[in-house]
């Protein structure tokens, strides 16, 4: 059953755009009508992927030309396909994106190192030119990262304790009745 513009009738603003009198690109744009059938272009011609590419469920096929320089592989890869079989409007689909680009990060590091390239990580990530023209910023930043590792060592390493801190424990929930 082919719906018509009565049955959209009741949405506040429906057909705004159905008079060509009132359309921007009239009268430099000659309409076919075919517009809306999907008619006003030849889809070119389909890209063959030679490798995997990952693609979003919302589309039933790839686009015409999908880019496949580089699949994905490894752990970064795995956690690419999990991502991929979630709707792009959930945290699923690109939180794990996210993810797998750090970790993409890490994976290009151990393979620079395991084919003999000692990779220049501070010129690579631009700190030059953020410790010239962003210094404060940039002492900040390592800054918070030394607090940040030097207060995750001191918590993994501390001795001795755990006695105490079991007491307080109890002395917390007596006091909590």
């Amino acid at each position: 059953m082919k719906k018509t513009a009565e049955d959209f009738a009741h949405i506040p603003g429906w057909g705004i755009d159905a008079d060509p009198d009132n359309e921007p690109t009239y009268p430099n744009r000659h309409r076919t009508g075919e517009e809306h059938d999907g008619r006003s272009w030849v889809r070119p011609t389909q890209q063959v992927p030679d490798r995997e590419v990952l693609h979003s469920i919302e589309r039933p096929d790839y686009t015409a030309v999908v880019g496949n320089s580089v699949p994905p592989s490894g752990l970064s890869g795995m956690i690419r396909r999990f991502a991929f079989k979630y709707s792009e409007n959930e945290y699923l689909h690109w939180l794990p994106l996210l993810m797998a680009d750090k970790v993409n990060v890490v994976e290009g590091i151990i393979d620079d190192i395991a084919h003999g390239t000692v990779p220049n990580i501070w010129a690579e990530k631009g700190y030059n030119a953020r410790w010239k023209h962003d210094r404060s910023g940039m002492l900040v930043k390592i800054a918070t990262f030394a607090a940040v590792v030097g207060g995750g060592i001191f918590l993994l390493t501390r001795k001795g304790d755990k006695p105490q801190r079991r007491e307080l424990g109890k002395r917390y929930a007596s006091a909590s009745r």
